[in-house]
């Protein structure tokens, strides 16, 4: 019987294109009939190396020399096929990495770094060997798979959500220099002592305790102060404060301060050598460093969350907490070790 009245005719094959279900019927059928290696090639349209690795596969091995030979089985061909596609996939590199993985995991959860922070603050200072790490990028596909012990929760940064910015509003009443009249060194980030301020609140009641949040543009070294409200004469204390500290050094240390339109005698502090810009009402995104940080107290300090909860020392554990924190855009160094690099100059000077 001529095998062309119920074999398929098949098209060209594509190179590598793997055999399928009615493919591998046909090569049973053939097989059967006596047809060679080759002819059973040219009728499939594949390579004659192809149907003798399909017959390897689908033929089961011989127990002994009595009996029938086996023959090729295409439902058992199938099985071993799909067997070795899932076998087939490479291997984690991050399952020859644990060490590794048990300290990020520990640095997540105890300091709240981003992995990219463990990742680069490893490589900086050497903590384990090029071959006992993965990179970034493999991490968060790994955190995406469900490899890493730690859930998106213990990452919040992974569930942001970025948002698209809404054109300035004009303000009513300045009460001061507009940010807009600010020098444009300020945006370069290179020149130490420009600031950006604003204050941190817990519930939204009269006469509930505030923080005071100010962050160095350059080194990102970031001040939270714990104030009793969310008012001018608050926040003119605290600045008292930082004035005493500093001394005649204040205006060095703090050349310029970019601040929210809450603030009502902010600019006071121009007597003390500093200037005071300030930001646009709803423009939180000309104030995006301090902006950005002030997410990050929210790990500490979640939203609705009264602050009278939280001592001055508890707020300025905090702010150290961050500070010591290994950053992508200072090198992976820290905003703590750069600030008082910088302070060391100025003192000597």
């Amino acid at each position: 019987m001529d095998c062309h009245n119920y074999i398929t005719v098949f098209p060209e094959r594509k190179r590598g294109q793997h055999l399928g279900r009615e493919e591998r019927g046909a090569i049973q059928q053939l097989n059967k009939q006596g047809y060679s290696l080759r002819a059973i090639a040219r009728e499939i349209n594949c390579s004659p190396s192809t149907i003798m690795y399909e017959l390897r596969r689908g033929t089961p091995l011989r127990k002994s020399h009595r009996g029938r030979a086996p023959e090729y089985s295409a439902k058992r061909g199938l099985a071993v096929y799909e067997m070795n596609r899932m076998k087939c996939k490479r291997p984690h590199y991050i399952t020859h990495c644990s060490d590794f993985v048990k300290w990020v995991v520990a640095q997540v959860r105890a300091k709240k770094w981003s992995l990219d922070a463990c990742v680069g603050h490893a490589r900086l200072h050497q903590l384990f060997a090029d071959k006992e790490m993965v990179c970034t990028k493999t991490l968060y596909n790994e955190m995406a798979a469900g490899n890493l012990p730690l859930s998106l929760f213990e990452l919040p940064e992974i569930l942001k959500r970025k948002q698209n910015k809404k054109g300035t509003r004009k303000h009513k009443r300045l009460k001061g220099r507009s940010i807009d009249e600010r020098p444009d060194i300020v945006d370069l980030r290179t020149e130490f002592g420009h600031w950006e301020a604003d204050t941190v609140i817990g519930r939204k009641k009269v006469r509930e305790a505030a923080v005071l949040t100010l962050i160095e543009r350059v080194t990102n070294n970031y001040l939270a102060i714990r104030i009793p409200g969310k008012n001018s004469e608050s926040v003119m204390a605290a600045m008292k404060e930082l004035h005493a500290e500093y001394g005649e050094r204040f205006s060095s240390v703090f050349k310029t301060t970019d601040n929210g339109s809450e603030f009502e005698e902010f600019s006071k502090i121009e007597a003390w050598g500093s200037s005071v810009y300030y930001a646009h009402p709803y423009s939180s995104w000309e104030r995006p460093v301090n902006e950005r940080h002030n997410g990050f107290l929210r790990q500490y300090i979640p939203k609705g969350v009264s602050i009278e909860k939280y001592t001055y020392e508890d707020i300025l554990h905090f702010a150290d907490e961050l500070n010591s924190r290994p950053r992508k855009r200072l090198a992976y160094q820290t905003p703590e070790e750069l600030f008082d690099a910088f302070l060391d100059k100025l003192y000597i000077a």
